[in-house]
């Protein structure tokens, strides 16, 4: 249950990632908009934190 519980926050922070990279999409946009710096700082150090979150989960379950 645990491991479910991180990889979907996993799996949500990479859906986030891919979200801001896309930027808008409005009938006069010809390219996506560019993430700042500080998004996809802010976004990769949520995904750094959710594999260190599920690979402490794993570590849990295998000493179960």
């Amino acid at each position: 249950m645990i491991r479910a519980r991180h990889a979907g926050v996993a799996a949500g922070a990479a859906v986030l990632l891919l979200l801001t990279a896309c930027g808008s999409h409005g009938d006069n946009t010809q390219s996506p908009a560019p993430a700042s710096s500080t998004d996809l700082t802010h976004l990769q150090k949520l995904v750094e934190d959710a594999e260190s979150a599920a690979s402490s989960a794993e570590s849990d379950m295998a000493r179960e």
